[in-house]
């Protein structure tokens, strides 16, 4: 393994650290439940697709993947909020806090939603993008000095650093299960996550494709890029629906599934 680091941003990076398991450790970890007999009847691929299509999650917690981040405090919130991950911080306690600030400018300052609480959209803010700069710039300054004044006035380093905003950047050691990590990017590598940590996601699983290609396949065509109807919804599907036909994009068990799935 390389410990390849990925800028993200301006400053933040992704540096994969460790990977435990590969796309036969999760086919082996499947066939110890059905015994012998099974390795024979199928390969490798189409019992990954099997288990993620079935959700059959457990063979895919076997795996591990270890990251090393560097990113702003409120995007490192978002992370945490996966606590199936195990992780550890850079301590503000012990050690004296990075001068690093995420500074979005020009084209990334976009006005607030007019139809989602928790987003942005784009448009024209009603200010000048200069001006906004100016007053995010105007207080990492502010917050950064007064930190260092804090800090040569003897205040102990754990109270000192409350006047740091949440942009400041934190670094942390995060590892989770190859399960529990498509969950993370299904969530966070979503169109409808906060950007910044859209961007992380991306490069996360950019970075771990090549350590799973099989387990990402079926990732992408069942979790990811797949879409769920409520009853409601598949009664209206069914209702319009007429001599359906199974297209030769499906293997034989996966039409048989999608037919069943319209009974």
């Amino acid at each position: 393994m390389s410990n390849e680091e990925v800028k993200v941003h301006d400053l933040g990076f992704v540096k994969l650290l460790d990977v435990m398991g590969n796309d036969e450790e999760v086919e082996n970890a499947a066939r110890i439940s059905y015994g012998e007999g099974t390795r024979k009847t199928s390969a490798t691929r189409n019992l990954i697709r099997y288990l993620m299509r079935h959700k059959h999650t457990s063979p895919f917690e076997m795996c591990e993947i270890k990251f090393h981040l560097k990113l702003p405090i409120f995007v490192m919130r978002q992370l945490v909020r996966h606590r199936t991950a195990n992780l550890n911080e850079y301590s503000g306690r012990y050690s004296v806090m990075s001068d690093d600030f995420y500074f979005p400018k020009g084209k990334n300052l976009k006005p607030q939603s007019s139809t989602n609480k928790q987003g942005r959209e784009e448009g024209e803010l009603g200010n000048d993008t200069g001006e906004i700069e100016f007053e995010i710039f105007r207080i990492f300054d502010g917050a950064k000095n007064a930190y260092h004044n804090l800090l040569n006035w003897n205040l102990s380093r754990e109270l000192a650093r409350i006047v740091l905003p949440v942009s400041n950047y934190t670094e942390v050691i995060w590892k989770t299960d190859l399960h529990n990590f498509f969950n993370f990017v299904k969530l966070r590598g979503d169109s409808h996550a906060q950007q910044e940590i859209q961007d992380f996601a991306h490069v996360m699983y950019h970075l771990v494709k090549p350590h799973f290609p099989l387990c990402c396949e079926a990732f992408e065509d069942y979790i990811r890029d797949a879409v769920t109807f409520s009853k409601k919804e598949m009664e209206i599907i069914k209702d319009n629906l007429n001599n359906i036909v199974a297209t030769d994009r499906l293997s034989g068990r996966e039409e048989t599934e999608f037919l069943e799935k319209l009974k």
